[in-house]
């Protein structure tokens, strides 16, 4: 029987993925409390994501919908971060964010009903987002070191994963404007090709831009302005065809100069309000 679950890649073309429809949780989010930009509009909310869906599904990506109820979790449609899925089967994550504790265990029983095995869940106090995580091929799995994820999450994932033959590389992230707000891992970068990423320098750890280079990787520099509207979030569909936010205009210049076919979507609410872009409102489950 072929196996249809496994995403050690960032880049390896897209079959299946998990996302969740905005539901009342978001809609009523209060903004100080999520740390959004401004209460979503869940109607707008809905439109965009259902164009969002389309788009994918028009790739030739299926998608399945997460429908579990999760009432009073808001940032429960950014649905890569409880969880990681591997060829051996998903480990379930434990979340950073208070608010968003909870959201590990609907995610396990979502991903148990669709035949994707349990190899791992993280306990006691390991703390690590999927945000955090980031494959830089399919055998070294990235991880941030920051508010979201702690030593304890990275070394809970290095023994799951160990067996598989990956090694987990700790990256320390800055403390930029502190624990309220969500920078993880991939805030800074995004894979978007076999050795091309777009990346915000200022922020990057040194250790962690000569491992990219050392491996031969093409760094896309991502301009500020652009920055703070998540250029650097960019979701990979298959290797150099890609799927970024609108309103990022030289970010998707430069993806293009470098030879990347770039898709965009509208994430007026679902993005930019809630601060999560394409990344983060996907969960890959299976990946060539």
């Amino acid at each position: 029987m072929t196996r249809t679950y496994g995403a050690q890649s960032m880049t390896a073309r897209l079959r299946r993925v998990l996302m969740r429809r905005p539901d009342a949780a978001f809609g009523a989010a209060d903004p100080q409390r999520w740390h959004y930009t401004s209460q979503p509009d869940l109607a707008r909310a809905h439109e965009e994501h259902d164009a969002l869906v389309a788009l994918l599904r028009g790739a030739g990506v299926e998608v399945l919908l997460h429908d579990a109820a999760l009432p009073d979790h808001a940032d429960a449609i950014f649905v890569f971060d409880p969880a990681l899925v591997t060829a051996a089967g998903a480990v379930i994550l434990r979340m950073g964010k208070p608010l968003r504790r909870g959201e590990e265990a609907a995610m396990a029983q979502q991903l148990a009903a669709l035949g994707i095995p349990l190899l791992a869940r993280l306990d006691g106090d390991a703390l690590a987002e999927g945000g955090d995580l980031l494959w830089v091929d399919d055998h070294t799995l990235a991880a941030g070191l920051g508010f979201r994820t702690n030593h304890a999450g990275i070394t809970q994932l290095q023994a799951a994963l160990a067996p598989q033959g990956v090694t987990v590389v700790p990256v320390e992230l800055p403390y930029f404007t502190g624990p309220a707000a969500c920078l993880h891992l991939l805030s800074l970068i995004s894979i978007v090709d076999e050795r091309v990423a777009v990346v915000y320098p200022p922020l990057m750890s040194v250790p962690f831009w000569n491992l990219l280079v050392a491996r031969g990787f093409t760094l896309i520099d991502v301009p500020e302005r652009e920055f703070h509207t998540m250029g650097t979030n960019v979701l990979a569909i298959e290797p150099g065809h890609c799927l970024m936010l609108e309103g990022n205009p030289e970010t998707q210049r430069r993806l293009q100069a470098a030879g990347c076919e770039v898709l965009t979507y509208r994430g007026e609410e679902i993005s930019f309000k809630a601060e999560g872009g394409p990344t983060c409102l996907t969960r890959p489950l299976w990946r060539d």
